[in-house]
């Protein structure tokens, strides 16, 4: 299938630069804000975002992964582990800690509902923020990100893959048309 490059590695940097400096702005800081990413490619997304945080603001940023598969409404409790399942692992307390949930494509907003009850068994943060590189549309809750990298405006036709050094070996987001083969 033909696929179109919507965002280039350079574009990604900048997204991510720009989110970082946004998370710190409303957060009037970085003191207390702990990253989680969604596995997959949330996890390196949050990663990056703390390394250009720690880089202005001088001070590690705490990042997490958090699997959400036994939270999924859209699938069976048998089809969420994967013989290569990476659990969840969020190396601080997030109870009263700004929580910065860090996924790569916000569309129907059923991962994110799911992320926040995972994020809820495991402490009660002060508040949970939400950044997303992609935001697609199409949403079937009331979910909003706090931080986008891009509007990408997209049919339910086609596809925004987000591809990763870190998982896939090079950084681009393409979109592909479903309908056409």
């Amino acid at each position: 299938m033909p696929e179109k490059i919507l965002l280039t590695s350079r574009e990604i940097e900048r997204a991510l630069a720009r989110i970082a400096h946004e998370i710190v702005e409303r957060n009037k800081g970085a003191e207390g804000v702990v990253l989680v990413g969604m596995r997959t490619r949330g996890v390196p997304l949050a990663k990056r975002i703390a390394e250009i945080i720690e880089g202005f603001e001088g001070i590690p940023i705490p990042v997490g992964a958090l699997d959400i598969g036994l939270y999924r409404d859209d699938i069976s409790p048998s089809e969420s582990k994967p013989a290569n399942h990476s659990p969840t692992d969020i190396p601080t307390s997030i109870t009263d800690r700004q929580l910065i949930l860090v996924d790569d494509v916000l569309y129907t907003g059923r991962s994110i509902r799911a992320a926040m009850d995972a994020l809820m068994d495991l402490g009660r943060p002060k508040a949970i923020q939400l950044a997303v590189l992609i935001d697609r549309g199409h949403r079937e809750l009331p979910i909003r990100a706090d931080y986008v990298g891009k509007n990408i405006p997209s049919s339910k036709d086609e596809e925004i893959q987000v591809q990763l050094a870190e998982v896939d070996g090079v950084d681009k987001v393409v979109i592909v048309n479903l309908s056409k083969g």
